[in-house]
């Protein structure tokens, strides 16, 4: 029974296909249709490549005026139409106006491209931009030579009027990207000068959207600072991108900077974070935000104080030139202004007697400190975090910090005055004995060794001179209740040492400096010493060091 039951349902199905053999006919044609359409597609793929990858490089030349390669270039038809891409480089415009003539010319890219895919949708109407969701880059380098090589040969801009990309017909399609997405990119800022390296920073993450020709994009970003080290974070927006010059794209945006190590700079030491925005372009940057380094230090001494700055401006991003217009700072408890540049030099070989120039930047500020506490800015050359004295300052100077190797401290050069109200010294020894020169200079010996000695507040003003590490005080003004003390001399700061040499003018005669019977011995002797209107007139000497100094009568 089985067996007929097979036998029945085969000869079933045989009599169907006999009754139905137009299905297999369609079926089989359908299959050699398909087969067709597939291998024409193929076909016209492989045909289509080598013209599409020609036409590309074609309209990026004359997009941006410059030599352009492509190194592969595949397209299909999975899921929408797919493109991917390896070995794109696209070369810095031609140093003349207009269209570039030598596509040869040697010099690094402008943009280099490892590899990149994305998907266009097969369906698009007419005048509408092409949108594409996202495209993907990956090995992604951007060059940007220094303003010298947009240049005319005769020293001339490359043009009156600067290029913009995608200018109406030069694009091969009309085309809108959602976002851009990058990864193990790269940002490097060519130097002007041969001798120094550019400045390399490494992009963690980048992201790009509403890319268009002609048009600006928004962008996020997380990337390495190079100098000095640390993370920033940014957002903003860059275009239309400027063919002639990429430097002078426009670019705005705002920035956090976080845990800068300051380190990087010999001689000073410190972790720097920093928010603020930019505006202008990449080669002229307006800059504004506030700096906070909780741990700042020289590290010749290491005694860490709090910095804040509120600071705006002009920077060139190109070479890291800086104008600062101005900062207003807080060091400890004192404000203080500075304003001045930060600018790139060339190397200077040493003539006619004069030294020779590192290449660097170099650093060139006036600063104005009013009101402020000495004790927070001689705790930065303090190693044990204890002032030599204390007082308000007030301080006009001029400083710089040329280029070199030797740390900030070494290379610092300060020209400038001070004053120093209500001062008293940390050191009980040396304060009683300044109060007790005060209190003998008044004619009240009997009072030089009590506790109103350490009470004395002093004054002190000069010019004053920094080089090597070394102030130089020229004329410095030392003034206390009875007494008037004038010097000249020396300080190091890196060891401490004094060596100063001077005169004393006492109100008090020498008899009444010393009193009791002492003095009465000594009453001859005042005619001696009265000189110039003062009491009592001599010649003393400070040495010694910061923390053991040495007082002396050079009679």
């Amino acid at each position: 029974m089985l067996r007929k039951w097979r036998t029945g349902s085969t000869d079933m199905g045989q009599t169907f296909w006999r009754r139905h053999r137009w299905l297999k006919w369609f079926a089989l044609s359908c299959l050699v249709v398909l087969a067709l359409v597939t291998a024409a597609a193929v076909v016209a793929i492989r045909h289509a490549e080598p013209y599409m990858r020609s036409l590309i490089v074609d309209r990026l030349e004359q997009q941006f005026h410059a030599r352009v390669e492509l190194g592969s270039f595949h397209i299909s038809l999975a899921h929408g139409f797919r493109a991917e891409g390896t070995g794109l480089r696209i070369w810095p415009p031609a140093q003349v106006a207009g269209m570039a003539t030598d596509l040869n010319a040697p010099g690094k890219p402008l943009i280099e491209i490892a590899d990149f895919r994305f998907r266009v949708p097969l369906h698009f109407r007419g005048p509408n931009p092409i949108r594409i969701a996202q495209v993907n880059l990956r090995g992604l380098v951007i060059d940007i030579p220094p303003h010298s090589h947009f240049l005319h040969p005769a020293g001339g801009a490359a043009s009156s009027k600067p290029k913009l990309a995608g200018p109406p017909g030069a694009a091969l399609l009309r085309f809108m990207v959602e976002n851009v997405a990058c990864e193990d990119a790269r940002l490097t800022l060519e130097n002007s000068n041969p001798a120094k390296l550019p400045l390399e920073f490494d992009i963690q993450s980048l992201n790009v959207t509403h890319v268009s020709y002609g048009g600006a994009m928004d962008f996020n970003a997380r990337l390495t600072n190079p100098r000095p080290r640390g993370l920033i974070v940014t957002r903003g927006k860059l275009g239309p991108w400027v063919v002639d010059d990429p430097g002078t794209t426009p670019l705005e945006g705002s920035y956090s900077f976080e845990n800068a190590d300051l380190g990087t700079f010999k001689g000073i030491s410190g972790t720097l974070n920093s928010t603020g925005s930019y505006q202008g372009a990449l080669r002229n940057l307006t800059v504004v935000g506030q700096t906070e380094t909780p741990n700042f230090a020289l590290t010749g001494f290491g005694t860490a104080m709090q910095l804040h700055t509120d600071f705006r401006a002009k920077v060139d991003g190109t070479n890291g030139n800086t104008w600062l217009e101005p900062v207003n700072a807080t060091l400890g408890h004192s404000h203080f202004v500075a304003e001045g540049q930060i600018v790139d030099l060339p190397a200077i070989p040493a003539e006619n007697g004069k030294p020779a120039q590192k290449a660097g930047h170099e650093v060139e500020l006036n600063v104005n400190v009013a009101n402020g506490q000495m004790a927070d800015f001689l705790r930065l050359t303090s190693r044990n975090g204890d002032p030599l004295l204390t007082g308000t300052v007030h301080i006009k100077t001029w400083l710089e910090i040329p280029p070199g190797s030797n740390p900030v401290n070494e290379r610092l050069l300060l020209k400038g005055s001070f004053t120093l109200d209500d001062a008293q010294f940390a050191s009980q020894k040396v304060q009683e004995r300044i109060g007790e020169l005060s209190l003998r200079g008044q004619g009240k010996p009997k009072d030089a060794k009590s506790a109103a000695a350490a009470e004395v507040r002093s004054t002190m003003a000069s010019d004053f001179t920094m080089a090597d590490g070394v102030i130089t005080l020229p004329d410095l003004k030392y003034m206390v209740p009875g007494a008037e003390i004038d010097l000249k001399g020396t300080y190091d700061m890196d060891g401490g040492a004094l060596a100063f040499r001077g005169s004393a003018r006492m109100e008090a005669t020498v008899s009444q400096m010393v009193g009791g019977w002492k003095g009465a011995l000594l009453k001859p002797m005042d005619r001696f010493f009265k000189k110039d209107g003062a009491g009592t007139r001599i010649g003393v000497h400070v040495d010694g060091t910061r923390e053991d100094p040495h007082f002396g009568v050079d009679l």
